[in-house]
């Protein structure tokens, strides 16, 4: 496809979309990403918006006659939808961070994932709220809005079981007594702690909560940072100013194995009002 065509089309699709929603593909077997070894999931995370975005536009002939307020960057080849005859055999893991408190944003996530990956149920969702303000710590205030949606679609039977992060032993106990569904594990980032806070581990072992490790910065991506990449995806192009709502990266895992069969992310993102 003409480089000229293709920028023409992406200025035209972007400057009319209002939403913008972004699939990866698996990372396991995408080989223009496969080859890349990121120093970080934000920098993982870069990489891949404007892959899958450059990517897009260059193989895609997307209709300009009548451009979509949603707009859908995927690659069809990269899709990694799960089996009836596989789900079994395999665990689908999902961390969702959230970048603004928008209260669609929980359920919009999980119902794009399962259609995504064709399936009905998330074996875990990890919840990853947006970071409070600069010297404010976290509530339970703060994260009950979240866990109440959480709450909702495990009981719709959409997510089998559910998870927080970074929440130190008085914040878990808190949401643990306060919740309908009680956690079932917590992300703790051993970059702030090197051993797991003894309190905490004794407090999650008496109510059998899985203490996992992460390496995820507090924000995953800067609004700066996210409009870059889309520039980058795109060409260079000024398209608006674009936010990220939420971002979703799941993990497929094969269950007799240990092994990661797909890994990808789920993005969205709206455009700031004028």
């Amino acid at each position: 496809m003409d480089p000229q065509n293709t920028s023409t089309e992406a200025r035209m699709l972007l400057s009319h979309a209002e939403t913008l929603r972004l699939h990866t593909g698996n990372l396991v077997s995408r080989s223009r990403l496969k080859k890349k070894c990121p120093g970080s999931p934000s920098e993982e995370l870069r990489d891949c918006i404007q892959a899958t975005l450059n990517d897009w536009f260059s193989t895609t002939k997307p209709s300009t006659k009548d451009p979509p307020g949603m707009l859908d960057c995927f690659i069809t080849e990269a899709t990694d939808a799960i089996t009836p005859e596989e789900r079994e055999e395999v665990k689908v893991s999902v961390k969702l961070f959230l970048c603004e408190s928008n209260q669609s944003s929980i359920r919009d996530a999980v119902e794009l994932a399962c259609q995504t990956l064709a399936v009905s149920q998330l074996d875990s969702v990890i919840i990853a709220p947006s970071a409070p303000l600069e010297g404010d710590n976290q509530t339970l205030a703060d994260l009950q809005p979240a866990w109440k949606q959480l709450e909702a679609l495990v009981r719709s039977q959409q997510i089998a079981a559910i998870g927080t992060s970074d929440l130190d032993k008085d914040l878990l106990e808190q949401l643990h007594n306060w919740a309908q569904v009680k956690p079932s594990s917590n992300q703790v980032n051993l970059a702030s702690c090197c051993v797991m806070p003894p309190d905490l581990t004794a407090f999650a072992k008496e109510f059998d909560i899985q203490l996992l490790t992460h390496n995820d910065p507090k924000e995953l991506m800067s609004a700066a940072t996210f409009q870059e990449a889309v520039q980058e995806g795109v060409q260079d192009l000024n398209i608006g100013d674009w936010r990220l709502e939420w971002v979703l990266r799941y993990s497929v895992i094969v269950k007799s194995r240990g092994i990661i069969k797909s890994k990808g992310y789920l993005v969205s993102a709206r455009k700031a009002s004028p």
